[in-house]
């Protein structure tokens, strides 16, 4: 007889999950057997650790639009879980989580490994149940699938260990209590209310100075965004989970916003009389326009979420493809006027800017704004891009500049350090011929990348190719961006007894792994390390040692960010080396606005 962990995975493949991403443990031995037996169909891959497997289901859901499936045991394995499955929730990603538990004879016991999963993940996922009965698998996976790819969020089957053994019921007996699910599921089409389209045509139309901010979820509306654009005369602005939904080289598009966005978008939300926002959540007040200041359309699939970061006049709750196209024709095309070619002209000043920032080299030490820029021209066609969190992200999403077809991805509303590596092992599993490139810092590296290079190492025939690997990594001995965040928002200085990390071979690592390692330490190699990691036919870990004293100048800074830095460094251990790289930064900045300058 076909055991009941057959029959999960079985249903599982009919799902169409080709693979699950995992680490054994007894309280899913059921499981593991049944994968043995199922000949890779589904695949089990073996991460180093549970949470790294969650986060490599959330890549998978992010680069194929297909639900992502981790699997753990019980107790601590499924603890470990929770934070890579917090990242697909917020960053409304479909994951379904299999979890192993305790016999069902033990529970209540205080027995070993026993934990109340039900309650643990019942802030994490849309739908949590455990399986009791053998005739229940059916419908609760079904159903987990079902509401994994409806809500955009995880969903959570906890199988104990006993019942993973039994017989599988396929088809439950025809009586009262039993339900006969099917494996099934289509998008919907959602549009809003006719009467609010045309209170946000009258909104759009009636605007001088329209901005649009699109998040991921304009990602399937790249067409009908740019259509939007040209007949406002708008400017786009991207959030960080927004960065594929438009290329970078459309002369409008103003880049990333926020604390690590561009000057460009932050003097478009400053000036603007109209804000349209498409697909985004982003939180950050400081950097929208003022109260007030301008009328706001927000297109959102959720209603839960429209109209909550800016005051709206018009709630268009619908499918932001659909909804803009239905938008259109109510339209009026603008002349093109000054608002317009002021948004060019800011972006062209931006991108001059962040060239000659990324040119300023202290001491014979590499700024690591260049490794970015000196990257950006050298991105291979169709390469899949990820993020670890902490000060790299800043020259990920300034200087990199996507091209059509390209994609990228972080942890953007966890912002959590640690996906950025399994995040591109996953897009490389999904496609294997597309190169793939990652940017992490050494204590994101050290935290969980090191050890996710011997999942490289397990699985190396897969994952070398003509199509590059690479694993950025920007050795500064310093938990960076938290270091800046201690300056410019507590006003103290750099504690090294948090911040200050080892120094770490990490490219003779990956070389006794059996990985290519490259070492860069000047400023005059950078685009030669670069051009051999890409022409690498095995994953490379590329190392780059770079400045830890340039600073992630924000696009304006507040006074009381001004007065809390100017504090802290009255004591900073590193005082005289970011004062005098803040100013010649600073400076630069300025000399960009003196005539002749950003005429490219």
């Amino acid at each position: 007889m076909t055991q009941v962990a057959d029959y999960v995975l079985q249903r599982l493949a009919e799902w169409g999950v080709e693979r699950v991403y995992g680490y054994p443990g007894d309280g899913i031995n059921g499981l593991l057997g049944a994968f043995d037996r199922a000949g890779g169909s589904p695949e089990f891959i073996q991460a180093r650790h549970e949470e790294m497997a969650a986060f490599m289901a959330c890549a998978h859901a992010k680069f194929t639009g297909e639900v992502g499936c981790c699997v753990a045991t019980s107790g601590p394995g499924a603890v470990h879980l929770l934070n890579g499955l917090y990242d697909a929730k917020l960053d409304h990603q479909p994951v379904v989580a299999v979890v192993g538990q305790q016999k069902r004879l033990s529970l209540g016991a205080h027995y070993q490994q026993e934990i109340a999963l039900d309650r643990l993940f019942a802030d994490v996922s849309e739908f949590c149940q455990m399986v009791v009965h053998p005739g229940q698998v059916r419908h609760v996976i079904d159903r987990a699938f079902k509401t994994a790819l409806t809500t955009r969020g995880v969903a959570t089957v906890i199988i104990p260990n006993d019942v993973q053994e039994e017989d599988a019921v396929p088809s439950p007996p025809k009586e009262h209590g039993s339900v006969f699910s099917s494996v099934g599921w289509s998008r919907p089409r959602v549009l809003p209310d006719p009467d609010e389209l045309r209170r946000a045509a009258d909104v759009l139309n009636a605007g001088e100075k329209v901005a649009m901010l699109v998040g991921q979820g304009a990602a399937a509306a790249e067409a009908e965004v740019i259509e939007v654009a040209e007949l406002l005369g708008a400017g786009v602005a991207k959030a960080l989970l927004g960065r594929e939904v438009l290329p970078d080289d459309l002369p409008f598009v103003t880049g990333p916003i926020g604390l690590l966005g561009s000057k460009a978008s932050d003097d478009m939300m400053r000036e603007c009389d109209t804000l349209l926002m498409v697909g985004t959540s982003f939180p950050y007040a400081e950097w929208l326009p003022d109260e007030g200041q301008a009328r706001g359309v927000e297109i959102d699939i959720d209603g839960r979420m429209i109209g909550i970061r800016y005051p709206m006049e018009a709630h268009l709750v619908g499918d932001a493809k659909e909804t803009l196209r239905a938008l259109v024709p109510l339209l009026k095309r603008k002349k093109a006027g000054r608002w317009r070619k002021k948004i060019e002209k800011d972006v062209r000043e931006w991108n001059d800017l962040c060239d000659r920032w990324a040119d300023q080299h202290f001491g014979g030490r590499i700024n690591p704004q260049a490794v970015a820029a000196e990257l950006s021209p050298r991105l291979p066609d169709g390469v899949i891009l990820t993020a670890d969190s902490g000060s790299g992200t800043n020259w990920w999403a300034r200087h990199l500049k996507l091209r059509d077809g390209m994609r990228a991805s972080l942890s953007g509303t966890l912002a959590t350090m640690g996906p950025g590596t399994p995040y591109a092992i996953a897009a490389r599993f999904a496609y294997p011929d597309r190169p793939v490139i990652a940017f992490v810092g050494d204590g994101a590296f050290q935290m969980n990348g090191m050890n996710e290079m011997i999942t490289v190492k397990r699985y190396l025939d897969r994952l070398s190719g003509p199509a590059p690997l690479v694993f950025c990594v920007f050795n500064n001995q310093d938990l960076n961006q938290v270091t800046w965040e201690q300056r410019a928002m507590a006003g103290d200085p750099k504690y090294p007894g948090s911040q200050d990390i080892p120094d770490v071979p990490y490219a003779a690592y990956a070389e006794l792994l059996g990985l290519k390692g490259i070492v860069c330490d000047k400023p005059r190699k950078v685009g030669a390390a670069w051009d051999e990691a890409l022409a690498s036919d095995r994953p490379v870990v590329l190392e780059f040692k770079v400045d830890a004293e340039i600073a992630p100048i924000p696009p304006h800074i507040t006074t009381e960010q001004g007065k809390k830095a100017a504090q802290a460094a009255v004591h900073d251990p590193e005082r005289a080396g970011i004062a005098a790289k803040g100013v010649r930064q600073k400076l630069t900045e300025y000399a960009g606005h003196l005539p002749g300058r950003g005429k490219k």
